[in-house]
Order: structure tokens, then sequence, then C-alpha cells
């Protein structure tokens, strides 16, 4: 299904039925705080729920508990097995290039302005990066796991979200929609997991289509536990590729808040990498991820490490081949990976477990007018030419 204006256009209006109405009777009934304090306890899949739950927030846990009856485990094991072997990439692609494309969609960095904690991109990045560990685990559905309560407390931040730009008419619908709409969560979607994918091919990843489709799924099952409409969501990568290059050139340019949460992201890398001789390194790989001409909407500076960056493909090509022909330099290399991986979030938690919480009130100053060959390398589907 191809995307049309009019589609999107439809998308605009809606959000996610089942979590907003969750969420207006937690505050009709004046139960956020208490809803807040007990969900400090739901952490893992299987866990009791804590006596004095709201009623609502337990009918609304009980109903999002388990994965879609539709998902194939076949696929979402290849997604993790990608995910295995390729994580120090796919972190770098959603540190350098999903969350500033984020910040291209002037409404969405605005939004991400709403409560005091997203207005820290450290929170944000650590609560991304620990979302999609949980995800990728083997057990991410089974009992113990942390990544259903995860997504079902980010699906009523969302709604939280949504509760009170509306409430509080500090959003104009009539020209942006509704908050946090069905366009948006797709758009998101497409973000973490089309653009990610866009990005590895950038960096000479290789990958093979059957990896990058098994990843591109894999998110789709995470947009169905967020409240996405299966029937608008892109089925495919060519019908991914529509989907998210026609929402960019309907929203993304240039704005204040988008360049302020950049200039935020880039000051948390810098003091992540040790020293300062490489801190030229981030604002260098955000522009060769992104490109030009967003970097400078994003005021992305220029550094002496932007042709430097360039010849990154490059170095991975070495690195692959030397895991190609070595099974012990292919272990040395995963496990480098994945230690480097829990390194940078451990940095960006200081080792603590992020929770999730619906905010009880917005910022008062806030106001919108290895186990896949890599023998057949996956290319990402052509742009789909417009009149």
């Amino acid at each position: 299904m191809i995307p049309t204006e009019a589609s999107m256009d439809a998308l605009r209006q809606t959000g996610d039925e089942l979590a907003d109405a969750t969420v207006a009777t937690l505050f009709e009934r004046g139960e956020v705080g208490r809803f807040n304090t007990l969900m400090r306890y739901v952490s893992t899949v299987g866990a009791p729920l804590p006596d004095g739950l709201p009623d609502v927030a337990r009918e609304y846990l009980h109903a999002t508990s388990s994965a879609p009856d539709w998902v194939d485990w076949g696929e979402m094991e290849k997604a993790r097995l990608f995910f295995t072997d390729n994580d120090v990439h796919i972190t770098t692609a959603l540190s350098f290039a999903s969350m500033p494309a984020c910040y291209l969609v002037p409404h969405v960095a605005q939004l991400l302005t709403t409560t005091h904690g997203l207005k820290y991109p450290s929170k944000r990045m650590a609560e991304t990066g620990q979302f999609t560990l949980y995800l990728m685990r083997p057990d991410a559905f089974e009992a113990g796991s942390r990544f259903v309560p995860a997504a079902q407390k980010v699906r009523l931040l969302h709604a939280a979200i949504r509760h009170h730009l509306l409430r509080e008419d500090r959003w104009d619908t009539a020209a942006l929609g509704v908050p946090i709409c069905q366009e948006d969560m797709i758009g998101g979607q497409m973000f973490f997991s089309m653009l990610v994918l866009d990005s590895l091919h950038r960096l000479g990843v290789h990958m093979s289509n059957e990896g990058a489709e098994a990843y591109y799924y894999a998110w789709r099952v995470v947009g169905a536990m967020l409240g996405v409409d299966q029937e608008a969501v892109p089925r495919t990568l060519e019908e991914a590729r529509a989907f998210l290059d026609l929402y960019m050139i309907r929203h993304m340019g240039p704005s204040d808040d988008g360049a302020l949460l950049t200039r935020q992201l880039i000051d948390l890398y810098e003091e992540v990498v040790p020293g300062t001789f490489f801190d030229p390194i981030v604002s260098s790989l955000i522009r060769h991820l992104v490109g030009d001409t967003c970097a400078d909407w994003l005021q992305v500076p220029r550094t002496t490490w932007d042709t430097v960056v360039k010849a990154v493909p490059h170095l991975l090509g070495v690195l692959e081949t030397v895991e190609d022909r070595s099974p012990m330099g292919a272990w040395l290399l995963d496990r480098l990976g994945h230690l480097t991986t829990v390194f940078e979030l451990s940095s960006l938690t200081r080792g603590r477990v992020m929770h999730y919480a619906v905010p009880e009130h917005l910022k008062k100053d806030y106001g919108v007018c290895s186990a896949v060959s890599p023998k057949h390398r996956w290319t990402p589907p052509p742009a789909v030419l417009r009149p």
C-alpha cells in the first residue's frame, strides 16, 4: 500500500483509543499519582500486579500483556540474531541518525519538550537504548523479561501527553491533528527501523535481505505493542520506504527546538567519549548519516573530522573481512560490540533501570500554535518518485 497525502492526513486525526481512555479515567479519578507509585513494582512479565492498582489500569495491563497473535516467532529470532551481529552499528545508527531525525520534524521536536524529563537527552537516549535491548533479548516476551511492561508504560506516556495538550488547549489540532497521532507513531517506527537500516548501509555494514526484513518485522511488532494501527502500518521494506519518504517530505525542516535538542545530544555524547580529541566525531557522524541539508537545519557544526568519518565504511569492511574468515575473530568482534553497547547504555543510565511514568503536568512555558547469511547483501529500496 503506497501512502498518499490523503491517507497521511487521515492518520493525523487518530490517537490510541485504549491508552487514551485509560489515561483519561486515571486523571478523572485522581489516581495518576497512585498509579505511578505502584507501577514501579511492575517491571517484569509475569509479576503479580500490586494491590491497590486502579481498576482501569489493571484492565489495561491485562489487555496489553502479550504480543499480537500474528507474531512469527521464527522471524523474531532472526531479528534478535541480526541485532546480536550488528548491535554496535545499530546503537550508532539509533544515536546519530534516528534521534536527530526526530528533531528534524518541528512539531515532534516541540513534543519532546512537553515534560521536564524528556528535556534531557540522556534520559531519552537511555530509555531508547534500554527499550531496544529489552526487545532483542531471547526471552523478551517470556516471564521475567522487561520489554512488555516497558512498552505498556511508553504507550501510556504518549497518551498522557495527548491528554494534557488537548485538555489544556495547548495544541493546534486544526493545523497539526492529534498530538502523537498515528502518522507520527508510524513515522517514529520508521525512524527506529527503516532509517537504522539506511544508516547501516551508509556505514558500509553488510546485511542480507533476510536480516533487514527480520529487523523491520521486529519493529512492526513494537509498533503493535505501542498502539500503532496495523491496518495503516507498512508491511514491507518497499512500503516503509514510501511512507518514510512522504512523511519526511511532509514535515521535516529547521526549528529552534530541533537545533537545541541536537546541541544537547551532541554535548551528551561528547561527555561520554573519553577526553576531548575525539569530540568532533560526534557531529561528523550525525552529519554523515543525516546528510548536509538536514545537518544544517539542525545546526550541526562542521568539523575537521567530516572527511575522516567518510572512511568508516572502509574500516568496517576490513573488520567484516576478519569476521568472515576467522570464527575466533567473529566471536571477539561480537563480544566487543556487545560490551560497547552495554558500556554506552550504562554510561547513560548511570547503572540504573529507567522507569517510565505518566506525567502529571507539562512544563508551564510549553505551547504549540549472525545467523543470517551475508551472501545476498541488502540495499535500501529506491525512493518513490513523485510528480
